[in-house]
């Protein structure tokens, strides 16, 4: 048995009048709330021309109507990776985003599919789940083929080798938890509002996702190949109706973090003291006030926790931010312990898992729990 230390530091604690809350890029001391809007492919890149519409012509024109819409909202400050019918190169996407130090980076496509297959869905980076994830990433991701030293821009990924996508999952795993929320109100409001058929939130490796530094979604407008919705997205009227949708998701996404991260500012400054225990176990320190679980999966479906239906996982704990639930597995104050049971939930299966961190009964970013920690030796 490995022997715990315990150390007693006694610190002052300084509340100022004022300060920033950041949360995984959003800080409400911002003017605006700054997104993205990403219209896919474009140029010399027509996308899939589905019984003849093209995606890129489908994807702009949503694209400009959400922004208009945003911007006639206010309290968004709107940056395009593209306004006109250009190519612009899945690297350069990512780092507009980047350089704008947006909050929020959404991607607009349309399908295709070899049936008729129909429907909407929204992705986010993560492992595919299964074939069909993995070829729609596939055919998005192909689209580096067509750029010049594309081996150099991407380091010798292969738009068709299933090994590569793993590699794109690590950069944006601290803002997957804010993607899924956001992927959630779409897929929500397209069937609530719209009646339009979901296809669900689904995890697959897009390479434009990968590139970015904020919350990301991937959404699929519907099949062109199909053909009573190509002929639906190809209209004024369906075109209009989604990019509304998308548009009450954004905004519904930008309150629900201000309501669960407003910052309350105190009306004076207050100087108080206090002990605070640090434990730590090999070199790890833990704050006595900040816990970790393991983020197993988000969803809008409410799922008993019962260990046979999440692969045999015990210690489980779930909660619900509007029409998302939040599914965990364990609940420790050791960090430490939390990677070791991030490894166990690896080997049920919960590839995409990953660490969150709770102040309370209150989500906190992990870097800012991290912040916390004591000394370690």
């Amino acid at each position: 048995m490995k022997l715990k230390k315990t150390y007693h530091i006694s610190f002052v604690i300084l509340i100022v009048v004022t300060f920033a809350n950041s949360f995984f890029g959003y800080s409400q001391e911002k003017k605006n709330f700054v997104v993205v809007l990403d219209a896919g492919h474009g140029g010399h890149d027509p996308g899939n021309r589905g019984n003849g519409y093209k995606e890129k012509e489908i994807a702009l024109n949503v694209v400009l109507a959400v922004g208009k819409a945003l911007e006639t909202e206010g309290g968004f400050d709107i940056v395009y990776t593209r306004k006109t019918d250009e190519f612009i190169e899945l690297h350069e996407r990512g780092s507009i985003a980047n350089k704008a130090g947006a909050d929020l980076f959404v991607s607009i496509h349309c399908n295709s599919h070899r049936t008729q297959a129909s429907g909407t869905e929204t992705f986010v980076l993560g492992l595919h789940a299964n074939d069909e994830n993995f070829n729609v990433a596939k055919n998005e991701n192909s689209v580096i083929l067509l750029e010049d030293n594309y081996q150099a821009n991407y380091d010798g990924f292969d738009p068709n080798s299933p090994e590569s996508i793993i590699g794109l999952t690590l950069m944006q795993e601290e803002y997957l938890d804010q993607s899924l929320t956001l992927a959630s109100f779409v897929q929500n409001r397209f069937k609530k509002a719209l009646d339009r058929k979901s296809r669900g939130v689904k995890q697959a490796g897009f390479v434009v996702l990968h590139q970015t530094y904020m919350p990301s979604v991937l959404i699929e407008l519907g099949f062109l190949t199909n053909k009573y919705e190509g002929k639906y997205l190809n209209s004024k009227k369906g075109q209009s109706e989604m990019s509304k949708s998308i548009t009450t998701s954004i905004i519904d996404y930008k309150k629900s973090l201000e309501a669960i991260y407003k910052v309350v500012k105190p009306k004076e400054i207050e100087v108080t003291k206090e002990v605070v225990e640090i434990n730590q176990v090999d070199g790890v320190a833990s704050n006595s006030d900040v816990k970790y679980k393991v983020q197993i999966g988000a969803g809008t479906v409410d799922i008993e926790l019962q260990s046979f239906n999440f692969n045999g996982l015990d210690q489980l704990s779930k909660i619900k931010i509007g029409e998302l639930f939040k599914y965990y597995y364990g609940d420790t104050k050791d960090f430490k312990s939390i990677k070791e049971l991030k490894e166990i939930a690896v080997g049920k299966g919960y590839d995409s898992s990953f660490i969150v961190a709770f102040k309370g009964d209150q989500p906190i970013p992990l870097n800012e729990a991290l912040k916390t920690e004591g000394p370690s030796n």
